[in-house]
């Protein structure tokens, strides 16, 4: 068995990020961007894949780890018999794209040994390496195609197409190792100056969690999920990406691995109300630029998900050089979901532009047009099936949340008008949300069962209907309401967690529960006065996070281990979300109930 997802720890430029397991290993790392090719691809398939290890000689060597305060600086503290020394980890917020390994010596001498194994573009292509430093700043530079790569700090030997070394570090020591990447036709980037970019990195983070507006529960682990999302954020773009990692299974040995280091614009939007509502108001202004440019032009070409940098080609593909997490394949890049159309999405990022209108950010005559641009194509395709929020692969369908989500983006859109006196008709807008409204009443509710349905005609349910008080399509306490959760606590409820759903999605394959749902459960249960429900499930899951406090996409409960892409941007919104709750929020649809 590889080293389970939760063993892993995140570091964060706020552009792309590393994956640190607990035995030092580097084992994911893309550069310079969330969605480029890996250069470090351990993480799905093994060293031969890219890896970075930096461990003590000694294999008894007991490790704990936290992160730097409120910020994205990992400590690995190692205790050996002859002494006690840490490792600090950072990708450094800054132009360039560099990682740092400082190796501190706390007490003693501990010995260490380092191996690094480059492998470009997802382990398809063996770098040429050399030495390139001089006996006094030693250098290792890796080269091929459009990426380079200089480690700094130690010489390092071949060794069976990987380099390695071993030192030692005393008590009151300190070692600093550094990767810097850069395109290859460039000249490379200048020395790196350790000390002050660490500084500089924990200063930035620290500062900017020092913002957080949070009281009540699990404010420790809001305050995480908070800076996960940040770290989510392309601070260059303003693309808000819904993980860091590709193709980590649904279930272990499954098939079901996807990319998910995109803008899907659900996530992105739901990401921002809960920014907005913890006092972030201005990375709207951000994101909504970023929109701006994604979606310009004719809003019939809208997608559902980006890249970082609002690009459209995501096509899906396999690749067979990375060989999967725990033999998990296929191993895919870009995401088929890209050609879906999925009606919920432009509800959610119209909801989450009117949290920002409500917030204080003004509209701008191109915002708002933007918006109205945005209502049209959901009219013209408000009769349209769709694949849902989950992404069915099967044939569309009429998907009630989805229907739930066109009533709502009707619903800002009215309220644009009459409360903001922004231009528009809004009559016409509120004689379809009115009739949405009907319609969904009549064929997404099933009167003889006492519970809405996942889709029309069906008698399923889905967790998604969890959202529909969420949005303020009713209240949490409606009898239609609390006949959806006892049913949903009877369809989809697993050792305490929530499934998706249990109907054919065209797939195949198992799956875990989703984290997020099991977290809209909370959000329920405490709007509708369940709270020691609430509180009994939201401490399960809070007890799914890693112990730094990090939430994968799904949660094996019976393996105790976490499954799915890392960090999920949707677990961790939802984490907020829920302990807002909680804390006797009213929820973000409070003025539609």
């Amino acid at each position: 068995m590889g080293t389970r997802i939760e063993d892993y720890a995140l570091v964060s430029n706020a552009r792309t990020a590393a994956l640190i397991s607990r035995t030092g290993e580097i084992d994911w790392w893309c550069a310079p961007r969330f969605d480029s090719a890996s250069i470090f691809g351990a993480l799905l398939g093994g060293e031969d894949q890219g890896r970075w290890s930096l461990r003590p000689t000694d294999p008894d060597a007991v490790v704990t780890r936290r992160y730097d305060g409120d910020t994205f600086v990992l400590v690995t503290r190692w205790t050996t018999p002859q002494g006690v020394a840490e490792v600090i980890d950072a990708l450094p917020i800054g132009p360039d794209t560099t990682l740092i390994r400082r190796i501190r010596g706390v007490s003693g001498s501990v010995g260490f040994r380092t191996e690094v194994r480059f492998r470009f573009d997802y382990a398809r292509a063996v770098p040429w390496v050399s030495q390139v430093g001089t006996a006094n700043e030693p250098a290792l530079r890796a080269l091929a195609g459009p990426d380079a790569v200089e480690l700094r700090g130690l010489r390092l030997h071949g060794d069976d197409h990987r380099h390695v070394a071993e030192f030692t570090v005393g008590e009151g020591e300190t070692h600093d190792l550094t990767a810097v990447w850069w395109p290859s036709h460039q000249n490379r980037p200048g020395t790196v100056d350790a000390e002050r970019e660490l500084e500089t990195t924990r200063r930035w983070w620290q500062d900017w969690a020092d913002h957080i507006r949070q009281e009540g529960h699990h404010i420790a682990g809001v305050v995480r999920s908070l800076l996960v999302l940040r770290a989510l954020t392309d601070r260059a773009t303003g693309g808000i990406v819904a993980a860091a990692t590709t193709s980590l299974p649904e279930a272990i040995g499954g098939s079901r691995n996807w990319d998910y280091r995109y803008v899907w614009l659900r996530d992105a939007a739901l990401t921002l109300e809960v920014l907005i509502s913890h006092g972030f108001v201005s990375i709207a202004h951000h994101w909504r630029d970023w929109l701006l440019r994604a979606v310009a032009g004719d809003p019939a070409q809208v997608q559902i998900m980006y890249g970082a940098g609002g690009e459209r080609d995501l096509a899906e593909r396999e690749l067979t050089s990375l060989p999967g997490y725990e033999g998990s394949v296929p191993v895919r890049i870009g995401n088929g979901a890209v050609e879906q159309y999925q009606g919920d999405v432009l509800g959610e990022v119209l909801m989450a532009l009117e949290a920002a209108r409500v917030a204080g950010l003004r509209e701008t005559k191109t915002s708002w047009a933007l918006q109205r641009a945005l209502l049209e194509e959901v009219i013209a395709r408000m009769d349209q099936p769709d694949q849902g929020m989950w992404e069915m692969r099967g044939g569309p369908r009429m998907f009630t949340h989805s229907r739930v989500m066109i009533w709502a983006a009707l619903d800002t859109a009215v309220r644009a008008v009459g409360e903001h006196r922004l231009p528009g008709d809004a009559e016409h807008w509120a004689r379809l949300r009115d009739a949405m409204r009907a319609e969904i009443e009549a064929s997404g509710y099933d009167a003889q069962r006492g519970h809405f349905v996942q889709y029309y005609d069906s008698t399923h349910v889905d967790a998604a209907l969890l959202l529909l008080p969420q949005v303020g399509f009713c209240a949490p306490d409606d009898p239609r309401m609390l006949g959806t959760v006892a049913e949903i606590e009877r369809q989809l409820m697993r050792d305490g967690f929530v499934m998706r759903y249990r109907s054919d999605d065209g797939v195949g394959g198992g799956e875990n529960p989703f984290l997020a749902c099991s977290l809209w459960l909370v959000e329920q249960y405490a709007m509708s006065g369940r709270l020691d429900d609430a509180h009994r499930l939201m401490d399960l899951v809070d007890g799914a996070a890693n112990d730094v406090g990090l939430l994968s996409e799904e949660f094996d409960p019976v393996a105790r281990r976490q499954t799915g892409n890392t960090p999920q941007a949707f677990s961790h919104l939802a984490f907020v979300r829920a302990a807002d709750a909680l804390a006797g929020h009213g929820g973000r649809g409070v003025h539609r109930r």
